[in-house]
C-alpha cells in the first residue's frame, strides 16, 4: 500500500498540513521540524504526488538534460554529474538524447515533453550560430557546450582554447616539437573541434614552432574507433612525429592503442595527452595524461543557474565559465621527471 501523507504526519508527530508544507518546500517551517518530517520521509519512502504538486504550484520538482549521445563517455559523465547536482537541490532530471542531429535538436527544444519539467539544461551539437534565435523559449533554459555564443540565455561552458593551449603547451614543455593532433573537423570555427585546434596553434606560435597540417588527422565522430582510425591515418602516411594531442579522452585512447599495436612506445617514443578527464582515462595502460575541463564545476554551476531562473531571476545572461587543469599520468610525464 502506498505511503500517505498521513502516514508521515503520524510518524513525524505534526499535522498533514505540515508535511505537506515541508515537501512542497515552503519556508514557513523551522529548521527542526523540517528534519524531523524528512526523516520520516527516507524512512516510509514516501513519494510525492508530482502530478498533484504541479497543479498546486506550477513546478515539477523536476529539469531536463538535452545531450546528443550517452554512448560518448564526457556526456554520460556529465549527467551523472548533472543528476548529483540536482538531487542536492531535490529535483529530478529527465534525460533526452538527441544524436547530435540538428533538426532533432530544434524538435527537442519545442516539444511537449517540455512541459513535464521547470527548466532545461541543453547541449546541442548539430545547432549553431545561426540557430540563437530558437533559444527563445517559454521555459527557464541554459545552454552547455560550444556551438552558440551570445544567445539569449545563460551559457555554461569551459575555457576550451585556453586549455587547449595549456595541453600542448605542456608537450612542449616536455621536450615534444612534432605534435599530431587527432579529431580535427576542417573548416569548424565554433565547436569543439575548432576552439581546441586554435589552442594547439597558439601554443605553438608561443613556442616559435611551425604549423605542419600533415600532423591533423580529422574525424567526423569523436569515438575510439575514430581515434583508431585517424592515428592508422598518420602512420600510413608516414608523417613524424613525438607527440599527439587527442581533442577528446577517447580519441587519444583509441589512437594510444594503434600507436603501442605498431610497436611505437608510449611514452618513450610518443607522448599522449586527451581532454576531458574521463574516468576510465586513469585506468588505461598506460594511464592517460589529460585536460581536467572542469566537468564537475559545469554541472554544478549549470543546475544552480537554472534553479535560478526557475526562481525568476531576472539579469542578463550570462556566460559562466569553468576552470581546467593538465592532469598528469603516465603517457606524457613532465620533462622533470
Amino acid at each position: 500500500m502506498a505511503v500517505t501523507l498521513h502516514d508521515v504526519a503520524s510518524l513525524a508527530g505534526v499535522s498533514i498540513k505540515t508535511v505537506s508544507n515541508v515537501v512542497n518546500e515552503s519556508p514557513n517551517v523551522t529548521a527542526s521540524t523540517r528534519a524531523r518530517v524528512l526523516a520520516a520521509v527516507d524512512e516510509l519512502g514516501y513519494q510525492p504526488n508530482l502530478s498533484a504538486r504541479s497543479l498546486r504550484s506550477g513546478r515539477t520538482g523536476a529539469i531536463g538534460l538535452v545531450v546528443p549521445e550517452l554512448s560518448l563517455s564526457y556526456f554520460a559523465e556529465l549527467a551523472d554529474a548533472v543528476i548529483r547536482a540536482a538531487e542536492a537541490r531535490r529535483l529530478a532530471v529527465l534525460i533526452e538524447q538527441t544524436n547530435g542531429d540538428r533538426e532533432r535538436e530544434i524538435e527537442v527544444l519545442s516539444s511537449p515533453r517540455m512541459k513535464f519539467t521547470d527548466g532545461v539544461l541543453f547541449s546541442p551539437l548539430g545547432m549553431g550560430m545561426d540557430d540563437a534565435d530558437r533559444l527563445r523559449v517559454p521555459y527557464p533554459l541554459v545552454l552547455l557546450g560550444e556551438r552558440i555564443f551570445g544567445g539569449p540565455t545563460d551559457h555554461v561552458t569551459m575555457h576550451n582554447v585556453e586549455a587547449a593551449r595549456a595541453a600542448t603547451a605542456y608537450l612542449i614543455a616536455s621536450g615534444r616539437r612534432r605534435i599530431a593532433v587527432l579529431g580535427a573537423h576542417p573548416g569548424e570555427v565554433i565547436g569543439s573541434a575548432g576552439l581546441r585546434l586554435v589552442g594547439y596553434r597558439r601554443a605553438l606560435d608561443d613556442a616559435g614552432i611551425a604549423f605542419d597540417a600533415d600532423l591533423v588527422a580529422a574525424t567526423t565522430l569523436w569515438h575510439r574507433a575514430n581515434g583508431a582510425v585517424a592515428m592508422r591515418d598518420l602512420l600510413s602516411r608516414g608523417v613524424d612525429f613525438d607527440a599527439v594531442f587527442g581533442l577528446n579522452d577517447t580519441l587519444a585512447l583509441g589512437g594510444m592503442r594503434v600507436l603501442q599495436e605498431s610497436g611505437r612506445r608510449v611514452p618513450d617514443d610518443v607522448a599522449v595527452i586527451g581532454f576531458d578527464d574521463l574516468d576510465e582515462a586513469g585506468y588505461s595502460l598506460p594511464s592517460l595524461t589529460t585536460v581536467d575541463p572542469g566537468r564537475r564545476e559545469i554541472a554544478e554551476r549549470a543546475v544552480a543557474a537554472l534553479v535560478e531562473r526557475i526562481g525568476g531571476a531576472a539579469v542578463p545572461p550570462r556566460e559562466i565559465l569553468a576552470e581546467y587543469r593538465v592532469v598528469e599520468r603516465e603517457s606524457a610525464p613532465a620533462l622533470a621527471h
